[in-house]
């Protein structure tokens, strides 16, 4: 990842070259953590580049905001257009998009109530997140020793700055055994998810993934594709909760996410899984690269166009 193509960055309802989009050494968020923020990937298709799900991310975004007491000042359609201007003035062909709201300086209580909150948006050119091979040949992982914060601790359905503390110390760990992600446990000793990704496995043709209360996952907007692709597809879909057996013993297991996007798991803690054939993880794979790319008129309706900037629009 480099930021060396991103010129321009949306801060507070208009574009600023990158290197003047900045915050103050008080802001609130950079000492406690207090900020939202999204994933969205934009792609390059037939038709010019197209941001996936784009609605779906901003009004998590709003939700996120709500859950942690931040008062974004713009609708779901204001930021959408905030995201499409970004991708525009910076002219990517395909990248990602971070859209934060944030408390900036005015306090460093720990109530935030004299803060103003702060809205920003970048987009530059992010390639595979996990590997330029992650996606064919799949990722070594391995299980925590940090489990997943509770949802009685923290609301794990949004998606704040601080929280993810909890995956950035997960990622160290995994980097320093030597694997390519870290599989996080939640308070029960059940499955969670990744430090940035949704957990699948398959057995027996069927796709399982968790998701019920106490489960502790982010209800990511990649796992949803994936199960209507999947149920598209009548492949057979169960949503319960995941132990350790359950996934080694799985026939194929793969992680999604926005930045990770579908990611076979190769290999957990030393144990294969499966027997290295993946016929359902690759239908899936291709049915969402299909759908990004603009190749399934099935779901244009996912896919927001992004027109070319003009020089007035980014001075």
């Amino acid at each position: 990842m480099s930021f060396a193509n991103a010129s321009y960055i949306w801060k507070n309802g208009q574009l600023l070259p990158w290197s003047e989009a900045t915050i103050h050494i008080s802001a609130h968020a950079l000492h406690y953590g207090t900020g939202v923020f999204e994933g969205i990937r934009c792609y390059k298709t037939d038709d010019g580049p197209a941001i996936f799900r784009l609605t779906d991310h901003s009004k998590r975004f709003l939700a996120s905001a709500k859950m942690h007491h931040l008062t974004v000042p713009y609708s779901v359609e204001e930021l959408d257009q905030a995201c499409v201007e970004t991708v525009a003035a910076n002219g990517l062909e395909s990248g990602y998009i971070r859209p934060i709201s944030f408390f900036g300086s005015g306090s460093l209580s720990l109530f935030p109530g004299a803060c103003p909150v702060e809205t920003a948006v970048l987009a530059w050119t992010w390639g595979v997140y996990l590997g330029d091979d992650s996606l064919k040949n799949g990722i070594r992982a391995t299980i925590s020793s940090w489990a997943k914060f509770d949802t009685n601790a923290l609301p794990t359905e949004a998606k704040a700055c601080g929280q993810y503390l909890n995956s950035v110390l997960a990622t160290h760990e995994a980097r320093a055994r030597g694997f390519e992600e870290a599989l996080l446990l939640n308070s029960r000793g059940d499955f969670a998810e990744g430090a940035g990704e949704n957990l699948f496995i398959v057995k027996n043709g069927t796709l399982h993934t968790n998701g019920l209360a106490g489960d502790s996952i982010l209800q990511g907007i990649t796992r949803d594709t994936v199960l209507t692709l999947a149920r598209e597809r009548d492949i057979p879909v169960v949503i319960r909760s995941l132990s350790r057996t359950d996934l080694f013993t799985a026939d194929e297991s793969f992680i999604t996410g926005t930045a990770a996007e579908v990611v076979p798991l190769r290999e957990v803690d030393g144990r294969v899984i499966g027997t290295g054939d993946r016929p359902v993880t690759r239908s899936i794979q291709d049915a969402y690269r299909a759908v990004v790319e603009g190749r399934d008129a099935h779901h244009r309706d996912w896919l927001t166009y992004v027109p070319k900037a003009t020089d007035a629009a980014r001075a």
